[in-house]
């Protein structure tokens, strides 16, 4: 039983989601199998959603950062063709480049931004998909030892 305590007591130190998942597994032992499973699986779809809750907003802004550079290169050109349908055709380039600067700038802003965000919600994704395997391979073979003490 101090053996028991002592793992528990690991565990809670420890701010990793295997961590918690073996806490839970180890509070429930005594019970049946089922009941241990079951609370471990509670415990592992609520570090499930901890760990996925925000990656998707990083998706999100990875893409719609780029449309939102592409909306500048637009506004930019518009700027650019207003001036020279306001000076009728003979427009100063000093203004032209105004609106093609304004141009590309928002596009390699929203590429810029789009491509980092794109980049860490990918390694994000990568991170949590092994994290989810370990805490699996972890629980499989914390219910094995459970199963097969003599091990």
């Amino acid at each position: 039983m101090g053996k028991l305590r002592e793992a528990k007591s690991l565990c809670s130190d420890s701010s990793v989601p295997i961590a918690r998942l073996l806490e839970k597994g180890i509070s429930r032992i005594g019970k049946s199998t089922d009941e241990i499973t079951k609370a471990i699986e509670g415990a592992g779809a609520l570090e499930i959603y901890r760990l996925e809750k925000n990656v998707s907003l990083i998706g999100t802004f990875a893409g719609v950062a780029p449309m939102i550079g592409f909306l500048g290169t637009v506004i930019g050109m518009i700027i650019a063709f207003h001036e020279m349908a306001s000076q009728g055709g003979q427009a100063e380039i000093n203004l032209l480049a105004t609106g093609i600067y304004t141009a590309m700038t928002t596009t390699v802003a929203g590429l810029i931004v789009g491509i980092i965000c794109s980049l860490s919600y990918n390694h994000l994704v990568i991170t949590t998909e092994n994290l989810l395997h370990t805490m699996e391979v972890s629980i499989i073979s914390f219910m094995d030892t459970l199963n097969n003490p003599e091990d």
